[in-house]
């Protein structure tokens, strides 16, 4: 919902009919919700979300009033976290296959730590050092299921995963999910460092033959509530769920046996190992009962296993190997009758593959890729890349066997002519695609070639070949450094077109367009309307005479660009390189315009590291080539004005006030308004500490703002930055312009939407990259207040409250709600008709607004629960008011719940200050509290 129909609904009264989610928050100050909403049908959130919601909340670092991040704090709130993650894991009883499934490996890896921690695990001690049989039963089982997740996340990560094609909506969450997949990767290497011992201690959980026993709410509950005493009882055998030693040995002999089957790729008799596990697992598997328990064996991919092992180890019974699939397919290929794997299901092909160590693993893919590849051709399918691969540099057994193939699957069942037509199309490809002249007449002087080909197909065929012998490869260019790639032939325009649209392959970029330029001569850089170069460019490289360096110099710059944009700087740097070298020979223009290109490239590159958590300071050659782009003065070069934008904004950035006020040239100064603003803004943050000097600095900024955001005015854009003191700065310069503007005019005539715009964007900004600095959401929040969006304004002004106050668990700093924050609060819910509210906030100010609180108790059409936040009303004065409106009014509960409130023995006037703040503080903490709840 929007702000705005957030303030509608406000203001007419309506509510929803539905309970809003819980929030983690409610869970927080109410611990007995939890295992309430856990034994719901359907409870909402999922347990596997609370999960993630409790620990995201417990790791969100800090930021001290230096802006500087923290780690996580050790505090009773983060503690409480944590523990109820791991109570929600424990109402999933520890089920790993559930747990794997919900939460990604960096947040289980977290959960399962926390259980360390709390199950006493020793820390700083190997496991495998540690004696299980010794160990308390809870101690122990949190060793055994972290460590047979440890190996079961080893197996998973093996498997290959289909990566998700992000939208255009998804861009901006790349850098996120980037940051996630390098912790992983993190993980991953430490769980694979530690397998061997991980698979010790689960070999020796096997020798136990007592029962195990496993956290519970109930236990964990003691273990918060006194952890000294309650550690004895969670330690007894009484304690926590019961998991049988046949429950354990069954789960444990299955995850070992994925271990060990994994390294059987690398040594194939660990394979040994890995059947006889599984055995014990489907042993053990039949007798046990269907009771709870942490056995999640995935039984059909156990038999999966088993069905492998046998086969891999020799131990599988021939004669029942020949009625499946699989055996027969073994077979074909013992026999090397490869013909007819056409007629088997390919998943089984594949598996047989794999496995398959009586001939080397590269020959028998080579002759399953050709297969394939005549089965497509028979089924009308599209011939795969690996094909297309093979095909140039194939060996002449590759395609003596592939004639073979196609003899076979023409003879087979008398095909039909439209089945030896496709085999005819197929075989002119082959033809076509073969760069050997010698094997395309080896295929040409096959009697398939002969019969299934017609008189006129064979003759262009043969002639074509004719003239590839004779003579040599015209494609080469003037540039023999970059166009010493031979082109290779194609049947299709449009199939190439598609092609060149989607290769970021500089190299196979420039093969497509020289078998382009070889069959039609047009302007190909104009095949994608998405592509486009600079304006500053496109003159300069149209320019250029030859059409296929055209093309190719505008198409690379037009892809490098759009991998910037969305970035993957990887790529941007091979396609920039490449056009690089391409200029380099012959345009000493086009070499500095990449360069220039190259380096914005790298600025954002180090730019969007930093936003990501990578606070490295840049290579001092990085700094020296932006000072050196900034007073590069190239005649009749064409510039970028953003290159020259983000070169100040990344001195700025990286607090280059030094070079910006003292060491840059006065000329460049004078001559480029960029560099000027970037001087204003890093002279005016060098001085603000210091006393009045600053002042001359910061009018002349000012000035400049002014100037920039002027009707007239050409330039309406400004520099902002990531570094906290440039962006306050800004902000602040921003909101006093705006206040000016909204109220009278000044000396220039501004244009007031620009300002709002500027603003607006500016700390949309800020937010995105700090969204815990109270400062910018209290500017967010008075941007909602100035353009009437009530609500929206509340939810900022009280995010900032709870960034400051650990979700108002401690008093909100004075600072940040200062009288002028809360009385724009207050109007706030005086217009949205919440007048009790208004009534309760009129006691937050230094001085207590009576005359305001007694005309929001006497109004009538108050939308809030008025009744509800009495209890939160700490001023006698007030309180006395309010009970003798309602005695006018006749409200006989509402009478009742008022002569409560007043007659509270902590609220007697006559107790000390200690005591009448601490009653204060206490009520302002829940009503703020009760606040975030109705607007976030």
């Amino acid at each position: 919902m929007s702000a705005e129909a957030a303030d509608r609904e406000a203001v007419s009264g309506s509510r929803p009919c539905t309970p809003p989610q819980a929030s983690w928050f409610e869970f927080l100050l109410d611990p007995s919700l939890l295992e309430q909403h856990l034994q719901g049908p359907h409870p909402d959130p999922s347990p596997v979300q609370l999960i993630v919601q409790f620990l995201e909340q417990a790791s969100k670092p800090s930021v001290n009033e230096q802006n500087q991040v923290q780690p996580p704090a050790d505090n009773r709130r983060n503690r409480t976290l944590k523990l109820m993650a791991l109570k929600v894991a424990a109402h999933l009883t520890w089920d790993l296959k559930v747990l794997e499934k919900g939460l990604t490996i960096p947040v289980l890896n977290m959960l399962l730590n926390e259980l360390l921690c709390a199950s006493r695990v020793p820390p700083g001690v190997k496991h495998v050092d540690l004696d299980l049989s010794t160990l308390p039963p809870t101690t122990a089982m949190a060793m055994l299921i972290y460590n047979r997740w440890a190996i079961r996340t080893i197996v998973l990560s093996s498997f290959p995963e289909k990566q998700t094609k992000p939208g255009p909506h998804q861009l901006n969450m790349m850098s996120l999910v980037q940051q996630e997949k390098e912790l992983t990767e993190n993980i991953l290497s430490v769980l694979r460092e530690q397998a061997t011992d991980s698979i010790m201690v689960l070999e020796g959980a096997l020798n136990i033959k007592k029962d195990f026993y496993v956290h519970t709410l109930r236990t964990l509950d003691l273990l918060a509530a006194d952890p000294s005493t309650a550690n004895g009882e969670t330690e007894s055998s009484t304690a926590g769920l019961r998991i049988s030693a046949d429950h354990l040995h069954c789960q444990v002999h299955y995850d070992l046996g994925g271990i060990y089957f994994q390294q059987g790729c690398s040594d194939p008799s660990v394979y040994e190992k890995a059947r006889e596990h599984f055995r014990k697992a489907r042993e053990l598997l039949t007798k046990l009962d269907s009771s709870p328990s942490l056995c999640c064996v995935d039984e059909q991919r156990l038999a999966g296993y088993w069905s492998a092992c046998k086969t891999l180890t020799g131990a599988s019974d021939p004669s029942e190997s020949q009625h499946t699939p699989y055996g027969q397919i073994s077979c074909f290929m013992r026999n090397h009758d490869y013909g007819i794997l056409l007629y088997i299901p390919l998943i089984y092909v594949c598996l047989c593959v794999l496995n398959d160590r009586d001939r080397a693993l590269e020959e028998v893919c080579h002759k399953l890729c050709v297969c394939n590849a005549v089965r497509d051709a028979l089924e009308g399918g599209v011939l795969s890349v690996s094909f297309h691969q093979l095909l140039l540099k194939p060996s002449k057994n590759t395609i003596s066997f592939l004639l073979e193939v196609c003899t076979r699957s023409v003879d087979k069942e008398h095909r039909s002519e439209t089945n030896k037509r496709k085999m005819a199309l197929f075989i002119k490809t082959v033809c076509n695609r073969l760069e050997d002249v010698s094997l395309a007449f080896m295929v040409s002087s096959h009697k398939l070639f002969m019969e299934l080909l017609q008189d006129e197909e064979k003759k262009i065929l043969m002639e074509q070949m004719r003239k590839s012998s004779a003579t040599v490869n015209l494609s080469a260019k003037p540039l023999p450094s970059f166009y010493d790639i031979p082109a290779s032939a194609s049947v299709n325009i449009s199939q190439l077109e598609q092609q060149l649209i989607l290769s970021l392959d500089p190299r196979h970029i420039q093969q497509i367009l020289i078998e382009l330029h070889g069959m039609a001569e047009r302007p190909f850089w104009r095949v994608n309307s998405k592509w486009e170069v600079p304006v500053d460019y496109v003159n300069v490289i149209l320019a250029i005479k030859d059409n296929l360096t055209r093309d190719l110099v505008y198409i690379l710059m037009a892809k490098g660009l759009h991998c910037i944009s969305i970035k993957d700087f990887a790529h941007a740097r091979q396609l920039f390189t490449a056009c690089l070298e391409l200029v380099t020979e012959f345009s000493p223009k086009l070499r500095q315009v990449m360069l220039n290109e190259l380096l914005l490239m790298e600025v954002r590159g180090h730019e969007a590291g930093a936003a990501e958590g990578n606070m490295e300071r840049p290579p001092p050659d990085l700094v020296s080539r932006v000072r050196g782009y900034l007073e590069m003065r190239i005649h009749d070069l064409p510039l970028r004005q953003l290159v020259g934008e983000e070169c100040v904004v990344f001195m700025l950035n990286w607090r280059e006030n030094e070079y910006l006020t003292l060491q840059v040239p006065q000329s460049l100064v004078n001559n480029n308004p960029y560099i000027k603003l970037g001087q204003l803004i890093a002279s005016t943050c060098k001085e603000l500490p210091g006393p009045k000097e600053s002042r001359r600095t910061a009018k002349e900024l000012w000035e400049v703002v002014v100037q920039i955001c002027s009707v007239s005015s050409q330039h309406k854009r400004s520099s902002d930055g990531r570094e906290p003191l440039v962006l306050t700065t800004l902000i602040s310069l921003f909101v006093r312009l705006h206040n000016i503007v909204r109220v009278c005019a000044i000396s220039v005539s501004v244009d007031v939407e620009a300002v709002v715009v500027t603003l607006k964007e500016l700390v949309n900004y800020a937010l995105s990259l700090n969204p815990n600095n109270q400062l910018w959401l209290c500017t967010q929040a008075d941007i909602y207040f100035v353009t009437n969006q009530y609500s929206a304004a509340m939810h900022y002004y009280l995010q900032a409250g709870t960034v400051c106050s650990d979700y108002f668990t401690k008093p909100v700093p004075p600072d940040v709600y200062n009288d002028q924050v809360l009385k724009r609060m207050i109007k706030c819910c005086s217009l949205l008709n919440c007048h009790t509210q208004v009534a309760v906030l009129c006691q937050f100010l230094r001085e207590v607004d009576y005359m305001t609180a007694f005309k929001a108790l006497q109004e009538q059409n108050s939308h809030d629960s008025m009744d509800s936040f009495y209890d939160y009303i700490w001023d006698v004065t007030i309180l006395e008011y309010l009970t003798c409106i309602l005695f006018k009014e006749d409200s006989i509960s509402d009478q009742h719940k008022a002569i409560k409130a007043i007659g509270q023995t902590e609220l007697n006037s006559s107790n000390p200050e200690e005591v009448l703040q601490l009653a204060a503080q206490k009520r302002k903490k829940k009503f703020l509290q009760a606040l975030a709840k109705l607007y976030f």
